[in-house]
This record gives structure tokens, sequence and C-alpha cells, in this order.
């Protein structure tokens, strides 16, 4: 006689009880951004609360209760801040109660978006076809979601050296003709381009960091001559990327120059539209990004000007045969079939590198379809507006002075100083913002000069938050210029 064996089950024991703790901790999380402005932007974390977390793995079962409670207690006050709209330091999007619902139901589902035969990854299909339309892409385009900008900026660098050397690099690996391959980007791009050519295993030596402009734009007529320079040493020019949206002033290269360019050369033309890219849903901006719609490859993030929750990165591809080539690879265990949950090819795991995929897609696809894109658009019109008016104020105030040009939503300046060390003044200023809850904002560094930089990418922040920030900056600023204590009230409720 067969012995049973009983379900070691991990559902709840008392399904009531538990739709009842259930339901509390979405009212909390929704308590939580309704009165987001009644709290603190940022605050340090007390050391009994660190240490809190150095606890043993646990062996014994304990309660959904208690979780949820060292939860609010211990972990949602420490947060980064982003979904507060005095939170301004880094292209943080600040997430909407109808992402994180939606977020939930993806839990809920638990679909692994590698493949097969299933909805969640036509509703995944539909999302690139709505970023095909955007960007004017043709039908033969392909898109998939990955974590963030980072990788899908290392995703178009292995497309572009796939279509460079051909498919046996997967095989045969890069060999000598891999060490011929040059690629070329702004000296303002964010870090994460060097690093896709170091992962890719081409190095990132073989990155030429081209200088920028006055407009902090890449140069083109440097890069012009980079590329000249690079033949003549009989190596292999084979990549640009772009940048829409700069990290450090949200400068947009001239795309249409770069496009034309890389046609005359023959070379990968890719866009890092990390938050920029989305700028084509907001009319007055759309302009700004001219000559993206002719790009081999865009990367972007939805969580960032689409207010996605974390994460949601994706990667277009203008020939989906070429993006299918640098990542496709057909096994037994994933064969395709006409029928069944094996049909539906090709899967987005022939899009890129992970095979376990989360459902990222449907609290993008929920954003679209709740919001509209018009609305999106709007959000991002309104963040630009706010970052004028904030420069127009720091222009207006003789104890600020701004660093660079405002293109989109990011503003660099700086209090003014007499001292040599206005650098590390302002330095500790940003500090004394974090942790005042105030404000956060984020520094960089223009010129040689060290700047306050404010990113302005949340849909609440509103101006009020901006001169709240700037308020800020100039009262701390003048405490510590005359010896005075920087402590200052935390944020009143409204």
């Amino acid at each position: 006689m067969t012995t049973q064996i009983p379900p070691a089950s991990l559902d709840p024991e008392d399904w009531p009880a538990f739709r009842e703790q259930s339901h509390r901790m979405l009212d909390d999380m929704l308590n939580y951004v309704q009165n987001i402005r009644q709290r603190p932007v940022w605050q340090p974390i007390p050391d009994p609360v660190r240490a809190r977390f150095q606890e043993p793995l646990p062996h014994q079962a304990g309660s959904l209760k208690d979780a949820h409670e060292t939860f609010m207690q211990q972990v949602l006050p420490y947060a980064v801040g982003n979904v507060h709209p005095g939170f301004m330091g880094w292209v943080h999007g600040g997430g909407t109660p109808v992402g994180m619902v939606a977020e939930m139901l993806s839990a809920g589902l638990n679909a692994n978006l590698g493949g097969r035969n299933q909805m969640p990854v036509e509703v995944e299909r539909q999302v690139v076809r709505w970023m095909r339309e955007l960007f004017e892409f043709p039908e033969t385009a392909s898109g998939v979601f990955v974590t963030g900008t980072s990788m899908a900026n290392l995703m178009a660098v292995l497309v572009a050296r796939t279509a460079a050397i051909g498919k046996s690099v997967r095989h045969d690996g890069l060999g000598e003709h891999g060490a011929q391959l040059v690629a070329y980007t702004s000296a303002a791009a964010h870090g994460c381009v060097a690093q896709a050519m170091d992962l890719s295993g081409l190095g990132t030596a073989a990155l030429r960091r081209i200088p920028v402009d006055a407009s902090q734009r890449i140069d083109i007529g440097q890069l012009k001559a980079a590329i000249a320079a690079d033949r003549g040493a009989g190596l292999q020019p084979f990549f640009i990327a772009g940048t829409a949206g700069s990290v450090d002033t949200g400068a947009i290269d001239d795309l249409t120059a770069l496009a034309d360019l890389a046609a005359r050369e023959a070379l990968w033309f890719h866009v890092d539209g990390a938050f920029g890219a989305l700028g084509m849903l907001a009319p007055d901006v759309a302009p700004l990004l001219a000559g993206i719609e002719r790009a081999d490859s865009i990367a972007l993030d939805f969580h960032k000007w689409g207010q996605v929750p974390y994460d949601a990165g994706f990667l277009l591809v203008r020939d989906a045969t070429r993006h299918m080539d640098a990542f496709a690879a057909p096994v037994a265990y994933l064969r395709r079939e006409a029928r069944g949950l094996a049909a539906g090819s090709p899967w987005p795991c022939d899009f890129g590198p992970d095979l376990s995929r989360s459902f990222r897609a449907l609290k993008t696809w929920f954003t679209f379809k709740v919001h509209g894109a018009d609305k999106m658009g709007a959000a991002i019109s309104q963040t630009c507006a706010l970052a004028r008016y904030l420069a127009g104020r720091v222009e207006a105030d003789p104890a600020l002075e701004l660093l660079a040009p405002v293109a989109l939503n990011i503003v660099c300046f700086r209090y003014r100083a007499a001292a040599a060390d206005v650098d590390d003044l302002n330095r500790e200023l940003v500090a004394d913002l974090h942790e005042s809850g105030i404000a956060v904002p984020s520094t960089t560094m223009i010129d040689g000069h060290l700047a306050i930089r404010a990113a302005i990418v949340n849909h609440r922040t509103c101006s009020d938050d901006i001169d709240r920030l700037l308020d800020a900056v100039v009262s701390f600023g003048t405490r510590r210029c005359n010896g005075s204590s920087t402590s200052l009230e935390p944020p009143c409720p409204t």
C-alpha cells in the first residue's frame, strides 16, 4: 500500500485572519502614500534599529502581524524617501498607488515571464508595441523588460557586438577581432555605459569618452575626429551611445547629428534614455529628443519619469533578428511547440539573459491604462516647469548661484560664500538638508565646482516643495557662515 505524503503547504492555516491582516497592510501602505507630506523625506537610522537586523536566521514560525509591525516601525520610516515630494536627490520616480496594487496582483499571480504560452507574455508584448508606437520604431522592433537601464545598456552593447562580429562570437569569444572594437559616448554619460563595456569583455579602455560642449552635450566635431583617428589606427568603431537626459544636468545630446554620423560610419546608434526618453510623452519635451526615432536601440526606465514602482527597465531594439542573435539559446528544456503551454515562440528569454523574470510589464501596463499617456506626459512637463521655477529663484537670489544650464528637470546650483572651502560648505549644506528631513538633493561636480543637484522627478512635487528646499539652503548657509546651529524644525503636516 502506498503511503500518502501530506502537503507541506505554506498557505495560511486561518484564511479569514490572514485576509484581515492583509487588508490592514494594504491600508497602511495607502495611508503612507496619502499622508507622505507629514513625514520627513529621510531620517538617519538609529543604531538600535540597525542592530535589530543583525539577528540570526529564524528557524521557528512567527506571525505575519509581528513581521508587519517590525516593517512599519523599523523599515518604512528609514527608507530612501523617493515617494516624498521633497526627494530631489537622484533620478528616482515617486511610484503611484496604481502601480503598487498592480505589483500586488503580479505577486499573487506569480508568473514567470521567461516565456511560454501565457497571457502575461501578451501583456508585455502589448507594452512593447506601445513603445514602438511612441518612438516610431518599425514592426520589426523587439523589446524586453529588465531591471533597469544599466542592464539595458549592457544588453545593447552585446547586441551591437554580435552584429559587428557575427554570431560566432557567442561560441568563440572575442578573440583578436574583439580587441579592435571601440565605442563612443559623452564624457557626461552615466557610468553604466563604461560598466557595460567592462562586463561585455570589451574593456573600458575601448570606450572613448568624448568631451562635452557648453550645453553639456557630446561634442560632435571631437567625436568625428576620434572615429577617424581610431580607423586610422586600424581599429573598428562599432557603437555610439547618445545620452537623452544626462545624469548631472539632464542634457540631451544632438541625437539627429549622432544618427547622421552613425549612418555614415555604419555604427550602431544606441540611446541611453534612462529617464529622458519618456519625455516623448510630453509635447513640450518630445522635440528635444528629435533623432531618437532613428536609434538602433533605446534603453529607458519606466520607474523614473514613468512613475512605475521599482524596478521596470526596458530595452527597445529596432531589429528583432539582431536582438535574438545576441541572446536566443535553443536548448532541450526550452523546446518550442506548435500547441500547448510550450507554444508562443519567440519568448522574452530569447531577447535577454534572464529566464526567470517577474511580471514587470503588469505595473507598467496598469500605469498607462489607468493614467493614460497624456496625463503621464503632463506630469513630466510639470517637473520641467518646476526646474525652471527653481532656476529662476536661484538666479534671483544673490545668496545662490546657478552652475549649469537647465535642460530638463535637473538644476545644479550652490550657496555662494567667500570662503575658500565653498565646496565643503555646500557639501555640508546637503547633509544638513538630509538630516533635517525637509528636502533631499544630491551633489555633483560641474566644471570643477561642487553643486547642489536637485532632480525633480516625483509627480507629487510642487512649487511649495521647491520653496522649502531653497529657503532651507539659504537658512542653513547663513547659519553655517555665521557659526550658528543648523538645526531646523521638521516639516509641518499639510
